[in-house]
């Protein structure tokens, strides 16, 4: 299986996704050339040589009309007076990611935050306003879904990078309307309506398909410190389309201050993405190396790893797959409690819970409560663990699985049709183990009288 790992251990944004893509392309000039006739009306993609804490890697830029923001001075939150001229009569922000993502000081997320302007964070995704395809001009055009699926229709991609970048378009569009309390077709995005926007997200969706990569992991998201400046005051980091976006992704912050991943790069990982977490064992084929304009103590780029899952002999012992446990103390609660708070869990789409008898501070007897559960189901997990239990801090466990592919085939008995769970080797037809549902044989078992045990038997598995 052709994958891709991406390392985001300094965040992510659509310009450092998109150069990291193409190193990955054996003829990059040829590659180049194809981005550069997309059909985006005005936009010309340049690829750059960079050098990032002595690794050498790729900055991509888009102009559009031979056009690109100039970087401004970095302007840390903890420096005095730092954002005196930060915003003049077009709001014209020099950017807290540094990605060079400039927002023109209204932001994406509506924050003011820079995607393609030269912020805090450096990694050079620039945004110019535009009133529609081909026709240049500096005003502030709010464009809406209707006519983002408008501009990317006319492109000259295939169908399924059209759809992928309208689906990254509606995964930002959705975030928007959370954040500003508005439905998805009232939403008018700021400088991610732009055309250098589109032409980011379309070059990364194009870049996807041209590699023909089949399934995409990776690292959990760096997403910075600190805060960040915009038209509406100053809010944290991650700012608030960006926090949606990134709900149920693995994140973690750092002694960098900025806001390392863009709402634009949290949109393309939480599509493309299928699994978050450790690198899965793979034979790397190449590396590529997407870099951000600004210079931290770590390289800021984003690192592509292009290569196969495994050898196919391994790769058919089982299919990868990543899990979280959750894991809580408790010694302040009865047996019934906790047998509630775990039965409320598998109800709601845990995967497993169970308890271990522990031994807490003070000698005092005590449970530890694990739930396994999918990424996506942290926070109604968490949510659950609090209102049932009492416990007042969970411990996250990032896990690599491997499992078995499982099946269900229904049996006739003489007490009607019984489940039966097959489990095999991904590909393969032979069948490892078998097992009766429980579910089945317990509602035979209250209804007849008969145990478990012998109806296993008289059915004979």
């Amino acid at each position: 299986m052709r994958i891709l790992y991406l390392d985001c251990g300094m965040g992510a944004a659509g310009d450092m996704l998109m150069a990291a893509l193409l190193e990955l392309c054996p003829d990059r000039e040829a590659v180049l050339e194809e981005l550069n006739h997309l059909g985006i009306p005005g936009a010309e993609f340049q690829a750059e040589k960079s050098e990032k804490c002595g690794i050498s890697g790729t900055h991509m830029r888009v102009l559009i009309h031979g056009e690109e923001e100039e970087a401004g001075e970095e302007n840390p939150l903890d420096a005095p007076g730092q954002f005196d001229d930060l915003f003049h009569e077009h709001e014209h922000g020099h950017g807290e990611n540094g990605r060079g993502e400039h927002e023109h000081g209204h932001g994406e997320n509506g924050c003011g935050e820079h995607e393609h302007g030269h912020g805090e964070h450096g990694h050079g995704e620039h945004r110019h306003n535009h009133e529609h395809p081909g026709e240049h001009s500096h005003a502030h055009h709010h464009a809406g879904m209707n006519e983002i699926r408008e501009w990317i229709g006319h492109f000259h991609v295939s169908e399924k990078v059209k759809k992928d970048a309208l689906a990254v378009y509606q995964l930002i569009a959705e975030a928007e309307s959370r954040v500003h309390g508005k439905t998805v077709e009232d939403i008018h995005f700021h400088e991610v309506g732009t055309l250098d926007a589109v032409a980011d997200v379309t070059g990364v969706c194009f870049l996807m398909e041209r590699l023909g990569i089949e399934k995409v992991f990776a690292s959990a998201v760096h997403v910075g410190s600190g805060q960040v400046r915009c038209a509406h005051g100053i809010l944290p980091v991650p700012a608030p389309a960006t926090a949606c976006l990134l709900e149920g992704i693995p994140i973690y912050g750092g002694s960098i201050r900025g806001e390392l991943c863009t709402p634009t790069g949290a949109a393309l990982l939480k599509y493309f993405v299928g699994q978050f977490g450790i690198m899965p064992p793979m034979a790397a084929e190449k590396i590529g190396y997407g870099m951000g304009k600004k210079d931290f103590p770590a390289a800021n780029c984003v690192r592509a790893f292009l290569g196969n899952l495994r050898n196919q002999e391994s790769e058919n012992l089982a299919e990868a797959d990543s899990i979280v446990e959750l894991r809580c103390n408790l010694d302040d609660m009865t047996g019934e409690e906790i047998g509630f708070a775990c039965e409320i869990l598998l109800k709601e789409g845990a995967l497993d819970v169970y308890t271990v008898g522990i031994g807490m501070k003070k000698s005092r007897p005590g449970v530890l409560l694990v739930c396994l559960c999918r990424s996506a189901d942290i926070c109604r997990m968490e949510e659950c663990i609090f209102r049932h239990t009492t416990t007042l801090g969970i411990r996250r466990i990032w896990c690599e699985r491997s499992v078995l592919s499982r099946s269900f085939e229904g049996i006739e008995t003489p007490w009607g049709t019984v489940r039966r769970k097959l489990s095999h080797y991904p590909g393969q037809e032979e069948v490892l183990r078998e097992k009766l549902e429980y579910e089945d044989l317990a509602a035979i078992a209250e209804k007849t009288g008969i145990s478990i045990a012998q109806i296993r038997k008289r059915i004979g598995i």
